[in-house]
C-alpha cells in the first residue's frame, strides 16, 4: 500500500467542531480539548506502521505542548469493519500501551476526517488560540523509523504558535497510510 503525503497547509482556516466518543466513555467537542494557546488535532490509528513508529513520541510531545497551554486530541477515522485492528477496544489498548496523555476518540461516520480534509495516518493539524490553522505537517523527520534525535517539527512549530500566534513558514508534509474510508 503506497504512503500518502498531506497537502500544503491552508493557513488561517477555522477548525471545524466535532462531537466524538473517547475511549474513556466521554464525548469530546472542540472546546473541551482546546488549550489557552492552541490545539493539535491528529488523525491516527492503531495499525499504521507510521503511527506505531511515533506513538511514544506523540505522548512525549503532547505532554510538552500541554505544559505550554496547547491542547491535543487524537482521532481514529478508519473503517473498523475492514480494519478490525483499529477497533474501539484496540484503541483502548493502543492508548494504554503508549501512555497517551490526550483523548483518543473514534470518528465512526468519518465526517470529522472529511471536514478537516485528513488524508492519512498520521495527519497533524496545529491551531492557534483562535482555532485558526497555523501548522499542517509531520511530527518529526523519522518517517517509519524510531530515529533518535529526530527533528521535532510539530513541537517546535506549536511552541512558536503559542509564543507568536504563527508557525514557521517552512513546513514539511506528513507521510503515512491512507485513511481507510468506508465504501
Amino acid at each position: 500500500m503506497p504512503a500518502l503525503t498531506t497537502p500544503k497547509a491552508e493557513i488561517g482556516w477555522q477548525a471545524p467542531d466535532f462531537s466524538l466518543k473517547g475511549i474513556d466513555g466521554k464525548t469530546y467537542r472542540l472546546k473541551d480539548v482546546t488549550g489557552k494557546n492552541g490545539l493539535v488535532v491528529m488523525f491516527i490509528c492503531n495499525h499504521c506502521p507510521f503511527v506505531k513508529a511515533i506513538a511514544t513520541k506523540l505522548a512525549r510531545d503532547m505532554k510538552e505542548l500541554a505544559a505550554a497551554g496547547i491542547g491535543s486530541i487524537a482521532i481514529n477515522s478508519n473503517d473498523t469493519e475492514t480494519h478490525p485492528e483499529d477497533s474501539f477496544e484496540n484503541m483502548k489498548k493502543f492508548s494504554a500501551e503508549n501512555n497517551f496523555p490526550f483523548p483518543y476518540v473514534i470518528d465512526e461516520t468519518q465526517g470529522t476526517a472529511k471536514n478537516y480534509g485528513a488524508v492519512c495516518t498520521p495527519d497533524f493539524f496545529g491551531f492557534d488560540r483562535d482555532l485558526q490553522l497555523q501548522y499542517r505537517g509531520r511530527l518529526d523527520d523519522s518517517g517509519m523509523e524510531t530515529k533518535p534525535g529526530a527533528e521535532r517539527d510539530l513541537l517546535k512549530a506549536m511552541l512558536e504558535v503559542a509564543k507568536t500566534g504563527h508557525a514557521p513558514a517552512k513546513q514539511y508534509n506528513s507521510i503515512g497510510c491512507n485513511i481507510k474510508w468506508k465504501k
